[in-house]
């Protein structure tokens, strides 16, 4: 596991963020519960991870960078699915009771405990590649729309279509092995709207109206999602004239993009005058952002983050994982957008709308 010196809040949250903080969504217990019983939140979330094992075995099985593979597989699924077992007898075996943010680095440890680093190092790669081959069609597409609004929900209903590429849930894992996933596709099968929650129009409004200064956004998936959803998201700002600080993981977890990984798509991206298909970057930074987990607890973060964000005044948390599953109502110093899709069928019943649903909330902070 990475070290943890040296993590320190996000200057963003409001304070003191023991009070007002909470980094995950869905309360998977109250005051009022037996400490000693699990849940029925807690008990639908843990078979959640169990459901999840045999696909992340799989993976495991198949990475040729580590000896014994296949064995060290078995080992990861029999500790995991065990761990699992003593939490529904026991909430606060293993650091519980546990929430999403537990069961996630529970699921991370075993896996690296067993040897592997990033069993999904391989698609990854192979997504990033059909992804960077795309991306000029897609900042083609997106340039052509004249009307600034228009071109807002074009890039919106991108960073929906990329962030459908997550290979941490079950029935989307099934089906990339099945069908493999369109981008082009996806923009165009989205659910239609009005989504479960759904600030566009306002977002809209705010996006002809102000001019932020800085932007910090939190990055999720590899390939479509970050490279055609986020980043001509980020180029748009880059050409409004805001600063952009992409903030991406300091280690792999299921296809999330690391930052390591985000720095050479850049760089393959970039042209020989550093300009993003005529789109100066000399204001985006990519910043490692101290998170090994696919979802983000604020309370720490790197300094380095937390240096470039002291002045940002606008937050985007994207993906389901940090967006939705974490963070959808974190409050913040400055303006604030959460953007993704829902993928698990529990967030959906939760939120009250329907899987893969979208979610776009915007927070203005009045100054």
């Amino acid at each position: 596991m990475k070290s943890v010196i040296g993590m320190v809040p996000f200057p963003q949250l409001p304070t003191p963020i023991e009070t007002s903080y909470t980094a995950c969504t869905i309360p998977f217990r109250f005051p009022c519960d037996d400490p000693r019983k699990t849940t029925p939140t807690e008990l639908s979330w843990i078979n959640v991870f169990a459901s999840s094992i045999p696909s992340f075995k799989k993976r495991a099985e198949r990475d040729s960078t580590v000896p014994d593979a296949p064995a060290r597989a078995e080992n990861f699924a029999q500790r995991f699915a065990g761990i699992l077992e003593d939490l529904k007898k026991d909430p606060e075996s293993h650091g519980g009771p546990p929430d999403g943010i537990l069961l996630c680095r529970l699921r991370e440890e075993v896996l690296r405990e067993s040897g592997f680093r990033d069993i999904f190092k391989k698609v990854k790669d192979e997504e990033n590649a059909k992804a960077i081959s795309l991306f000029p069609e897609v900042v083609s597409l997106s340039d052509a729309i004249e009307d600034e609004v228009e071109r807002l929900e074009n890039l919106v209903r991108g960073i929906f279509a990329g962030n459908i590429f997550d290979l941490g849930s079950v029935q989307l894992a099934e089906a990339y092995s099945r069908d493999g996933m369109s981008f082009l596709a996806s923009c165009k099968k989205l659910v239609p709207r009005p989504w479960v929650i759904d600030d566009l129009e306002n977002f809209q409004e705010k996006w002809i109206k102000k001019s932020w200064k800085k932007a910090v956004i939190f990055v999720d998936n590899a390939g479509a999602d970050i490279i055609l959803g986020i980043l001509p998201f980020a180029r748009e700002l880059l050409r409004r004239g805001t600063q952009v600080v992409i903030a991406a993981n300091e280690l792999p977890a299921i296809n999330d993009i690391t930052y390591t990984e985000l720095t050479e798509i850049l760089s393959q991206l970039k042209d020989e005058n550093g300009e993003l298909i005529g789109v100066d970057t000399s204001k985006l930074l990519i910043v490692n952002s101290g998170n090994d987990l696919p979802v983000l607890d604020l309370s720490r973060v790197s300094q380095e983050l937390a240096y470039l964000a002291a002045d940002a005044d606008l937050v985007i948390l994207e993906g389901m994982g940090r967006g939705i599953g974490t963070n959808l109502y974190a409050q913040f110093k400055c303006d604030s957008l959460k953007i993704g899709m829902v993928k698990y069928l529990e967030v959906a019943k939760f939120l009250g709308g329907r899987l893969y649903d979208c979610v776009i909330k915007y927070n203005e902070v009045q100054s």
